[in-house]
């Protein structure tokens, strides 16, 4: 069928871009009510907001595919469609060089070209694979001339912290405002090695606050003739409303952790992606850009990112694609390159008779984890439709496991595998394997992460279901995470028990279970017979958390969710906080 009159590239390119803007403009201020959310302390608010933010790009992507097919675009043949979408991309990319956020509207621009060609090999001419900006546009309206405030007081520190935190856009009274700078001067030599005294000392802060969860943070970095250091104030506040900085960050590994990908995104002003983004980079140059777009809530174009580097990492490298390491999952197939730090993720056509679950309710725990607060325990995964992957990457074996598990989704020829559905996930060492080759002190390290990371998906109404050492990873940083979502539920709608004392001697003898089991009972006695092999490590993770055996410790975590507690989960260690004891709400 020929296109309608109106429909045309010019047509075409400015409703995308009409509606990216809407989209923007609808995120921004969703990102900016954090800041009132935080100075009221509501918590539950900041999360509904967050999950509100998550479904804005959604809800916009259907709009304008709604709009382009009722101008006929989805009726259009093939070949005047492709010509359209060659056109329209040069339309819009000339009207992006104008807009600030021009690579997130490329990403916008694939999403809706997507929707109208999923099926179809990508088109490079007709889309963004790869950015069409060589160097970033030159916005000649609007364009800040920094994003940063930078502070210099000679060798006074405390003069330097004053004025640096004087500057801060909240409007909360302190708790103890001379207390707090008083903490951040005494911790400054031990946190930034190689301070001097009788040096200048430099600050940039990043003009945006980061909110998440309980917390504001300024992060910027610290100077002092050749040397730097990243710096990150974590704000928080008391139950009366009163601001204090909770500890000091100036550490790249440490910082990273407050980035990690396992965790709720920040609300932070992005106006100006692009430069927030390369001074981010700086601070942590250990994470690709694609993690950083992603941190700060632009996940959708931290996807391209990814995408655009694999792609990459593929033209430069050579190794082929393998089976995961750890022990085979009865609902995933998971592979990986050895060469990238990922691993990808397909949903098995049947699952073991023990998995009662479905292809579509996978897809809803992997949702119910996106859209959750994470707490730094599970890990982020980026969802891919239709995906095509160099079969000369491949081995034969797993080529054939691919397609005997996972046959509905995975399409096999000369040069491709195209796969329809999967997910990628950040490469961890599975826990079972790393405690099968730790030293001891290792051992107990890695004990405490796991009875940590169970503790810490409770209080954020998180039941694991499968809590097998099997479905947690460890990350370079040494923290324990979960990953295996098929059998998550939410804490508050599981009933702990204890088992029933026996009544007769032959349910005392029985090998079957002679009580009454309800579809969300779990009985957390049970937890020391399957979660461990070896009695030494079974006996050292009950010393660690033994709680976590007893009914009453579960039933206890409900009822604090029940009763709208939301619990102090920080991104640093409690050792290094101030006032460890102080009472958060």
């Amino acid at each position: 069928m020929n296109a309608s009159p109106a429909l045309t590239a010019e047509t075409i390119a400015g409703q995308i871009l009409a509606r990216f803007a809407l989209y923007r403009v609808d995120f921004q201020q969703r990102t900016a009510q954090a800041r009132a959310r935080f100075q009221d302390a509501d918590w539950h608010g900041i999360q509904r907001l967050g999950r509100a933010r998550l479904s804005l790009y959604h809800e916009h992507l259907e709009e304008i595919v709604a709009r382009l097919t009722e101008l006929g675009l989805a009726t259009v043949d093939d070949n005047q469609r492709q010509t359209l979408w060659r056109a329209a991309k040069g339309q819009y990319r000339s009207a992006l060089a104008q807009r600030p956020d021009w690579e997130l509207g490329e990403t916008f621009y694939n999403s809706v070209y997507r929707r109208f060609n999923g099926s179809e090999a990508l088109a490079r001419d007709a889309l963004f694979v790869d950015t069409s900006f060589s160097t970033p546009p030159a916005v000649a309206d609007d364009s800040p001339t920094t994003l940063l405030k930078r502070f210099t007081e000679g060798s006074d520190w405390a003069a330097l912290l004053r004025q640096l935190l004087a500057g801060l856009p909240l409007s909360l009274p302190w708790q103890d405002f001379d207390r707090d700078i008083r903490s951040l001067v005494d911790a400054l030599p031990r946190e930034c090695p190689g301070l001097r005294t009788d040096e200048p000392l430099h600050a940039e802060v990043l003009e945006p606050l980061f909110f998440r969860n309980k917390g504001a943070y300024a992060i910027g970095r610290l100077r002092q003739g050749e040397h730097q250091w990243p710096l990150a104030l974590p704000l928080l506040q008391d139950e009366l409303q009163r601001l204090y900085v909770d500890t000091l960050v100036c550490d790249a590994d440490e910082l990273s952790i407050m980035f990690s990908f396992t965790r709720a995104y920040f609300f932070v002003d992005t106006s100006y992606p692009q430069p927030l983004i390369d001074f981010l980079a700086e601070l942590l140059p250990n994470k690709m850009r694609w993690e950083l777009y992603t941190a700060v809530g632009l996940n959708k174009h931290g996807k391209t990112e990814f995408y655009r580097s694999f792609l990459d990492h593929l033209e430069h490298s050579t190794d082929r694609f393998i089976p995961a390491r750890g022990i085979k999952g009865m609902v995933m197939t998971v592979f990986t390159l050895p060469s990238f730090n990922t691993v990808f993720k397909l949903i098995k056509d049947k699952f073991a008779p023990q998995k009662a679950v479905t292809r579509e309710e996978v897809k809803e725990k992997y949702r119910i984890v996106k859209n959750h607060d994470r707490v730094g325990r599970m890990a982020d995964t980026q969802e891919f439709n239709n995906i095509s992957f160099p079969r000369d990457r491949f081995t034969d074996e797993l080529i054939e496991e691919l397609t005997s598990t996972a046959g509905s989704v995975v399409h096999v020829t000369d040069e491709h595998v195209h796969i329809a559905h999967l997910y990628t996930e950040r490469l961890m060492t599975p826990l079972n394997l790393y405690i099968a080759e730790c030293s001891d002190d290792e051992l107990r390290s890695a004990l405490d992460e796991y009875g940590n990371a169970i503790r810490q998906l409770a209080a954020a109404n998180i039941f694991p279901g499968d809590m097998l050492l099997k479905n947690f990873g460890v990350t370079r940083h040494g923290r324990v995470v979960f990953y295996d979502y098929d059998e998550i539920s939410y804490l508050e709608d599981m009933n702990f028990r204890y088992i029933p004392e026996p009544r007769t001697p032959e349910e005392e003898m029985s090998d079957e279970v002679w009580y009454s089991v309800g579809p969300n009972d779990v009985f957390p006695e049970e937890f020391r017979k399957f979660l461990f092999g070896r009695r030494t490590i079974k006996a050292l993770f009950a010393e660690l958390h033994g709680e976590l055996f007893d009914a009453d410790y579960w039933t206890s975590l409900k009822e604090d969710i029940e009763a709208g507690e939301i619990r102090d989960v920080f991104p640093y260690r409690r050792s290094k906080r101030f006032q460890p004891d102080a009472e958060t709400p």
